[in-house]
């Protein structure tokens, strides 16, 4: 018998590609610690349909598809009550694609051709609540949204005011693209406490993720 703490993660596919769902199948039902939900959808909408019916921990969305695309399922998914994390997969690495993904509420992206060991590595990492974007990568998709905006600073600087002093500063290192881990040896915390602390600065800044906490860090000159 299982604990919500020991069992399985549970993992949905959502790609049109009936050999690349084969694929990571395989890949991910060679880790002890991971179930691969039966079905797996070949377009946005029935994965939508899917997630809210089985509940999963993780979504590997293809972006990618006919019909519904990975990007508006994705925004949907991440709305539903006590939403999965949702990895967004591509062929293509596209600034445009990742970033459309992350503001529609995506936790990470990664290309297909991503070894096995790091798709399995981040699909445990996402359920932690670590970033799956390295900090180099965070910096910049943070640099091409702020691209030529000038406006946002005083904005920025109100929503950081709803914070704790705590809560800024675990804001502050998300923003550079820090795991919960290293936060946690920066400030001395526990990773369960640092989990609690980005999850209620997610809340206050009304952010879908951390790339977005780090666009506010950044509109507010404190990278």
């Amino acid at each position: 018998m299982t604990t919500p703490d020991t069992r399985p993660i549970r993992v949905l596919l959502v790609d049109d590609d009936a050999l690349v769902r084969a694929g990571l199948r395989l890949i991910l039902r060679g880790a002890p610690d991971i179930d691969v939900l039966s079905d797996d959808p070949a377009e946005g909408a029935a994965g939508v349909a899917v997630a809210r019916a089985q509940r999963p921990d993780v979504v590997l969305m293809d972006i990618r598809m006919p019909g519904t695309d990975g990007i508006h399922a994705t925004s949907t998914i991440v709305r539903q009550p006590d939403p999965p994390h949702v990895i967004v997969l591509t062929t293509f690495d596209s600034d445009d694609l990742i970033v459309q993904a992350l503001r529609a509420g995506a936790s990470g992206f990664l290309l297909k051709d991503t070894p096995p060991e790091r798709l399995v590595d981040a699909v445990r990492s996402v359920v932690a609540g670590d970033p799956i974007l390295s900090p180099s990568v965070t910096r910049q998709l943070v640099e091409k949204v702020t691209a030529g905006a000038t406006d946002g600073y005083d904005a920025a600087r109100r929503r950081l005011a709803a914070l704790t002093e705590r809560e800024r500063e675990v804001a502050e290192l998300v923003g550079r693209g820090l795991s919960n881990a290293d936060i946690g040896r920066q400030l001395y915390m526990s990773v369960p406490t640092v989990k609690a602390h980005v999850s209620r600065v997610l809340t206050k800044l009304d952010a879908d993720n951390r790339v977005q906490v780090a666009i506010v860090v950044h509109d507010a000159g404190l990278d």
